[in-house]
């Protein structure tokens, strides 16, 4: 008996087969699962555009709360819920944490050059560019580095 993580706690199995935990034998028509998805994908892009929206407001208002809003790893706590709520696997999420730890570290730098780009009279997409390609170099060297590390991102 096959049964779907995401529909767990319903005690239901769309799809065509027994559910383990309630005797009910349900066929969804594909058109509703595909249907389910998309809500599913939809809500998922709403919450995170609805944080987005929020801390660009509030930075526009106190540049200083804004930054500290940003700092707070909200997308990859929001990612860690969708993805648990996807598959519950303890060691995928794990692997998951991790590398985003070490995947953050090469972005920081990134913060302290573009203020520094800006105070010199860099214009700001140039300034914004050049944090960009500092933290795309510094990916590429982390992941060139990672394995003589033993980190497997």
């Amino acid at each position: 008996m096959k049964l779907d993580h995401s529909l767990r706690r319903t005690g239901v199995h769309f799809g065509g087969e027994w559910s383990s935990e309630a005797l009910i034998w349900v066929q969804a028509p594909a058109g509703l699962l595909w249907k389910a998805a998309m809500l599913h994908l939809l809500v998922k892009a709403a919450v995170s555009g609805l944080i987005i929206a929020a801390v660009s407001e509030i930075a526009r208002r106190s540049p200083a709360i804004g930054a500290l809003v940003t700092a707070l790893p909200l997308v990859a706590v929001l990612s860690m819920i969708w993805l648990w709520r996807g598959s519950q696997d303890t060691e995928g999420m794990a692997a998951y944490a991790e590398a985003t730890f070490w995947y953050v570290l090469p972005s920081l730098p990134m913060f302290l050059a573009i203020p520094a780009l800006l105070r010199r009279g860099v214009p700001f997409w140039p300034a914004l560019g050049a944090g960009c390609l500092l933290t795309i170099l510094l990916f590429l060297g982390l992941t060139a580095l990672a394995p003589r590390l033993g980190l497997k991102l």
